[in-house]
């Protein structure tokens, strides 16, 4: 009897830490480089149209897909990807 206990209690475990797992989405990471664009004059984005933001530190951490980086030339440094 108690080894039936026992089944019926790992089964229940079993089934409720499957459930966990499906419900878990995984994300890819994004790998940033440590350098930093001191010439970044500002940034634009697709959000955002022509309209010059201030600038982040690199593409890395911008907050969107297709950002842009310029110097103050106009000249660009790099697009988010």
């Amino acid at each position: 009897m108690a080894a039936d206990k026992n089944i019926g209690a790992m089964v229940l475990l079993l089934v409720c830490g499957s459930i966990l797992l499906l419900a878990i989405n995984p994300t890819e990471a994004k790998v940033c480089n440590k350098i930093c664009y001191g010439a970044a004059a500002y940034m634009t984005c697709p959000s955002s149209g022509s309209t010059q933001l201030d600038p982040v530190c690199n593409c890395c951490l911008a907050p969107a897909l297709g950002c842009t980086l310029y110097e103050s030339d106009g000249t660009p440094i790099c697009t988010s990807t």
